[in-house]
């Protein structure tokens, strides 16, 4: 089996830039790394994870942790947080907790135990920080726990406000809103506080409607959104928040002869790839999610190299307006 030393000696370099190409590490012409990684292909060299771990104190890994793979919002969030994590030469180790607390933690004490770099917790357990190791970088995606750990959100406040003002501009006189999930708080609620507070400003008549953690693991809100809209006769226009439900929004609309845009109008929030392939397109709230991304694995990184250095960062959102509305 090839070593590191054989490496070096048939590209014509020393061992240490060997490694320093491999952990991605200081500067290296791009030829010479170009060169290095010619000649491990050539040799077939695979690198010993475990003994680069011991060296290091840690893996070229990074845990993410989300409460459903299903979901197209973290099918994109993964998606992202991979390929950023790629171009600084790190895997990802994914991990499904299906919002539950125990199997959350589990997960975090595998993550540590296998020395990852850091952890990305996508995943809502509010009341997870004494579980989370003091000595691992930790940042939360859409969502705070405390002060102390490192957070990447979206405006959520401003989404709300920016959505729930687009519909007053469509005429919309009587509004719903489809919000989080109940007795979960998230930094996702803004929206739903951005909205009642514009109706109220408007004085226009508005309703908010609360969802289940069981529709958001099945991804089924048909019954609870039929209910809603055969309720609401005079609602002309829906803030939801997701696309996903704003997508069940629509067929639930067209099942019982209600269309869209001209009896309702609708917005979504996320702008995942969902928005753009129903029928009416949905308008909606784009999140910045590749930047979110790329934000968590950069400063989960600096964390790991520098030291603990706790941010909040709040990424800006902007309004895209399709057919729904």
């Amino acid at each position: 089996m090839p070593t590191l030393k054989d490496v070096a000696e048939k590209a014509g370099v020393t061992i240490t830039t060997v490694s320093r190409v491999l952990n991605n590490r200081g500067y290296i012409k791009d030829a010479t790394r170009d060169k290095v990684y010619r000649v491990m292909k050539e040799l077939d060299y695979q690198p010993n994870e475990l003994a680069r771990s011991l060296s290091k104190k840690r893996t070229s890994i990074i845990g993410v942790i989300v409460p459903s793979v299903m979901h197209p919002f973290f099918c994109e969030v993964v998606n992202y947080l991979e390929v950023y994590a790629a171009k600084e030469g790190y895997k990802v180790m994914l991990c499904n907790s299906n919002h539950q607390k125990d199997k959350e933690i589990e997960y975090i004490d595998m993550l540590k135990s296998n020395k990852v770099s850091g952890i990305v917790l996508c995943s809502r357990t509010t009341d997870i920080e004494n579980s989370l190791p003091d000595n691992l970088p930790v940042i939360t995606f859409e969502r705070v726990i405390s002060n102390q750990i490192s957070s990447v959100s979206c405006d959520n406040y401003l989404g709300g406000e920016l959505a729930t003002r687009h519909l007053l501009d469509c005429g919309c006189k009587n509004l719903l809103h489809i919000s989080g999930i109940r007795n979960i708080l998230m930094p996702a609620d803004a929206r739903r506080d951005a909205f009642v507070r514009v109706c109220e400003e408007n004085e226009i008549p508005c309703k908010v409607y609360y969802t289940e953690e069981a529709q958001f693991q099945s991804l089924n809100y048909e019954e609870y959104l039929e209910q809603i809209i055969l309720d609401n006769p005079d609602a002309d226009g829906v803030f939801t928040s997701s696309d996903v439900i704003a997508a069940e929004v629509i067929y639930v609309c067209s099942k019982n002869n209600i269309r869209i845009p001209q009896d309702l109008k609708l917005v979504g929030f996320d702008d995942i790839r969902l928005a753009s392939l129903t029928t009416p397109k949905i308008s909606t709230i784009r999140q910045p999610i590749e930047q979110m991304c790329a934000c968590a694995i950069d400063t989960l990184l600096r964390q790991a190299d520098q030291g603990f250095l706790p941010s909040k960062t709040v990424l800006p959102v902007t309004f895209i307006k399709r057919e729904s509305t």
